[in-house]
């Protein structure tokens, strides 16, 4: 046999950053191990410092950064994360981005506009990631714009197992805020026991961010709850107009379900007096107390990053964590 064959064992570390660290102790609870001391500051003039405390030479390490406001700033500090990582010899960098930042540019809508999804990824291999892991993208189709394996975890199976104990399946009907959405309402709307399908028509003006009009439903939503499912909330204009129609057409209540409850001003508020019996979604976003309100359930996605970061570290298949969601 040649070569030098080492009987070291694999080593993974996992790193957070500063937008949810709570999250990142989360996971690392999970997977019963602690969080890599890591120092980070801000100079006076905003830059970011990083430093790993201990030696992550030959390491598997996983960087824990989700991206809310201020989103670029974030995006920086994982990028200097990675590069302080490759610098330190770390053997594999995983860029763990549970809401990963830009995904909504994921296509030029005009002439002259940045696909600013594709960038990030180009950043992130730049910097030096070999690996990025995320939940429920906007688009499946951002996976492509990195060279390299992308993880994309699903919400989903955490989001249906409590939404099933908050219906009657019998008298249920999944909607889609949008036609472009429906393959996942199917999706839901199969897991949930073929419950009747339905979306919501609307238009949206792409010039003006955060703009959209709900115009009517399609399909039969009389006298069901309505689940209605979506990859995020942001100001929450285009769930609180789909509730306001779905209920003008004859639905016996609302269910929300979201995977990113980003929640910007005023989401709250509108969420509050939408009328929806209930506003799901998981934390893969911190959610501080200032913006939790008396229908908003937040579901822990901890569970989903821990599984998927040790299929990752023992070379096993995250898609079996998700058969059929897929």
């Amino acid at each position: 046999m040649t070569g030098i064959h080492s009987t070291g064992a694999k080593h993974l570390v996992i790193s957070s950053g500063r937008s949810h660290s709570a999250l990142a102790s989360e996971v690392a609870d999970y997977l019963e191990i602690d969080l890599l001391p890591t120092t980070i500051y801000d100079f006076a003039n905003g830059e970011i410092y990083v430093r790993f405390e201990e030696s992550v030479r030959g390491a598997d390490a996983f960087i824990i950064q989700t991206h809310t406001p201020p989103v670029n700033k974030w995006l920086m500090e994982s990028l200097i994360m990675v590069d302080a990582l490759k610098r330190a010899s770390a053997k594999r960098i995983t860029v763990v981005a549970p809401f990963y930042p830009y995904a909504r540019q994921d296509k030029k809508h005009k002439g002259r506009e940045p696909i600013s999804a594709r960038l990030v990824s180009d950043l992130f291999k730049q910097a030096g990631a070999d690996r990025i892991m995320s939940v429920d993208l906007h688009a499946a189709q951002t996976q492509g714009f990195f060279d390299g394996p992308v993880d994309h975890l699903w919400a989903m199976p955490t989001l249906v197992e409590y939404v099933r104990t908050r219906i009657d399946p019998q008298k249920t009907a999944v909607v889609s805020p949008d036609a472009g959405r429906i393959r996942v309402a199917e999706q839901w709307a199969d897991r949930l026991g073929g419950t009747p399908l339905a979306f919501v028509h609307k238009t949206r003006d792409i010039s003006r961010p955060n703009q959209a009009v709900a115009n009517r439903v399609v399909g039969d939503v009389a006298g069901r709850t309505c689940v209605l499912v979506d990859d995020l909330i942001d100001t929450g204009g285009t769930i609180c107009e789909a509730v306001r129609v779905l209920l003008e057409a004859g639905a016996a209540d609302v269910i929300v379900a979201a995977t990113h409850g980003v929640l910007s001003d005023p989401a709250v508020k509108r969420l509050a007096e939408s009328g929806a019996r209930e506003v799901v979604v998981t934390d893969t976003v911190p959610i501080e107390r200032e913006k939790r309100f008396k229908e908003l359930t937040v579901l822990p996605i901890a569970p989903v990053l821990g599984r998927a970061i040790h299929e990752v570290f023992d070379d096993g298949s995250v898609t079996s964590l998700f058969e059929g969601a897929h």
